[in-house]
């Protein structure tokens, strides 16, 4: 007998096949039939009627930071509320385990400003019990309702082994040995592979290069070779490039990793511009080269225009600009003195524009952000709520970040700030759709469980789904879905994920293709200790599915944790560097 059965749904299976009716059964988490309507034999204990929806496999999200999250929220809000059924975790060098006891204050003051998670929320939602990447592993097992998989970090390698030592150190070979036996350790356990950083814009929490931006190349090919020795594994790396455009020494760094694991890398986050056409073709001459080599590099890029909430009050990407770290990290009423001095405000423009300040340039046309929240009767009483700062601007005969600078300042800087997207014109658009094409860019890199007050790119896949049936549609539905299932699942070589197909793990989504969409990001405040994020409501998911149970019905969650932890080997096979 059928655990379920679902009759008469528009079946898009992820391989790309046009769809079709069909009946779909269920049994033990795994789907066992699909057949013409009507052609399933075997009874079920459950149907439903699925007439008019479309029937798909549960996307897979290939680059998030839910290491923490799901402690406290096992449904892994709100990518699995827009069909996401696995995702990918452990990501930029950054994991929280393997750990000492002594350096959990550490580690959870560098995600907090690394990836921007809620320092309360870390130190009250999570137990911080587990030493090896193995327990950390246990911790999760039997309690999430998603399946994910986790890289090893390689900040939490450096700072096991080397302690303090680890930032601005160099490992000894005793460490180094140390190092490499920690992680084979790992990746016995189930690690994905090695994560790493050289991003110039990651600091820890005293404001210093994380651990991994340390290293030299020889201790990076050490721990790559050792990925080559697990099966179904793989690296994940960010240099400083990737935000912009690559150096030759961050190409050649790149393809040597993955020729000496044998394994793909993939790095995040490909952006797509118009305006900077020669941007993409730089990024992926990594790619070729790793090819010729015997390699394989894979570029994330995201299908959306991802929302973004800014404040001269808080660390956001602003800060990132060279320069303007140092003043907006200064005490709010210097701040503002400072920000009010127009030598002050004309020199941070200045860099801002520079060569140095990469793809970060796009974030100083000031007016062009939409003032969102205010807080004083100043602000209330001049109306700013919800115009574009251009417009403001011009009123008050003011250059336009002379205008922002006052109106954040009226608020003590609390000012929500909306930047608008500078590539949201046709041309950017078209270039994604043919960069898409590429057999080595994937779409991801939502970075769903990080940057939680400042953005929400968790909701990419109904987005993009909404867009490519109403909206722009760049790609066809049957492309689309494989493009955010089975693409992923391939190249992280999950087995048995990524399609709907007779024998697979039955993670699925059920969605109405006349609705599909992602709600408005907007502010909840629903962390432990009631810190904020941005939440986005999915539109038209009528169900979710992992391992065959429900955890999503009519965009509401169920409260079922039926997800696993996939582990490398067992639940992953070796995916070779040429397809």
């Amino acid at each position: 007998m059928l655990d379920h059965l679902i009759r008469g749904a528009t079946l898009v299976d992820g391989t790309g096949a046009p769809a079709r009716t069909a009946d779909v059964g269920l049994r033990d988490g795994r789907v066992v039939a699909v057949a013409p309507p009507g052609g399933a034999e075997e009874p079920a204990r459950t149907t439903e009627d699925a007439t008019g929806l479309v029937l798909a496999p549960g996307f897979v999200d290939p680059h998030t930071h839910y290491d923490a999250q799901l402690f406290w929220d096992p449904f892994a809000t709100p990518s699995m509320d827009h069909g996401v059924t696995t995702v990918a975790g452990g990501n930029c060098g950054f994991t929280l385990a393997p750990l000492k006891p002594e350096d959990a204050d550490y580690t959870r003051r560098m995600m907090s400003k690394v990836e921007g998670m809620s320092l309360t929320a870390l130190e009250s939602g999570v137990d911080w019990n587990w030493h090896g990447f193995g327990d950390y592993l246990d911790a999760l097992e039997g309690r999430i309702a998603v399946n994910a998989g986790f890289m090893v970090g390689h900040c939490a390698l450096r700072r096991y082994v080397m302690g303090p030592d680890a930032v601005g150190g160099q490992p000894s070979p005793a460490q180094l040995e140390s190092m490499l036996r920690l992680f084979h350790e790992s990746m016995e356990a189930g690690g994905w592979g090695l994560s790493t950083t050289q991003s110039a814009t990651h600091s820890d929490g005293d404001g210093s290069p994380v651990a991994s931006r340390h290293a030299r190349p020889a201790e990076l090919l050490a721990l790559s070779r050792a990925v080559g020795e697990h099966e179904g594994t793989q690296l994940e790396a960010i240099v400083a490039g990737c935000l912009d455009t690559f150096s030759d020494e961050e190409i050649d760094l790149f393809v040597d990793m993955t020729v000496a694991a044998g394994r793909p890398l993939n790095w995040n986050v490909l952006t797509i511009d118009a305006a900077v056409p020669d941007r993409v073709p730089r990024q992926l001459q990594a790619s070729e080269r790793a090819r010729k080599a015997g390699g394989r590099i894979v570029a994330l890029t995201m299908p959306i225009l991802t929302p973004m909430n800014m404040s001269l009050g808080t660390f956001c990407a602003l800060n990132l600009i060279p320069g303007w770290g140092e003043i907006l990290s200064l005490p709010v009423p210097e701040r503002i003195a400072r920000l009010r001095d127009p030598e002050v405000r004309a020199a941070m423009l200045r860099r801002a524009g520079s060569p140095e300040a990469g793809v970060f340039r796009r974030l100083a046309d000031f007016g062009r952000y939409v003032i969102g929240d205010t807080y004083s009767e100043e602000n209330r009483r001049a109306g700013v709520s919800g115009r574009v700062v251009r417009d403001i601007a011009a009123e008050r005969g003011q250059d336009p970040f002379h205008t922002l600078v006052e109106i954040c300042a009226a608020d003590d800087l609390r000012t929500v700030l909306w930047p608008m997207p500078t590539d949201n014109d046709p041309d950017s658009w078209e270039l994604r759709r043919t960069t898409w094409e590429h057999e080595d860019v994937l779409l991801g890199g939502s970075d769903a469980g990080a940057h939680l007050d400042r953005m929400c790119g968790a909701p990419y896949t109904t987005r993009f789904l909404g867009d490519c049936l109403r909206g722009r549609r760049l790609v066809p539905l049957e492309k689309a879905v494989r493009m955010l299932s089975d693409d992923p699942a391939r190249l992280f070589g999950l087995r048995g994920r990524g399609r709907v197909a007779e024998g697979y793990h039955a993670d699925l989504v059920l969605f109405d293709p006349e609705r599909i969409d992602a709600g408005t990001a907007t502010l909840v405040h629903d962390l432990p200790g009631d810190s904020p994020r941005l939440d986005s409501r999915a539109r038209g998911v009528v169900s979710v599915r992992v391992n065959g149970v429900e955890t999503i019905r009519d965009d509401s969650v169920t409260g079922a944790v039926p997800g696993r932890v996939l582990r490398s080997g067992r639940d992953t096979r070796t995916v070779p560097t040429s397809w």
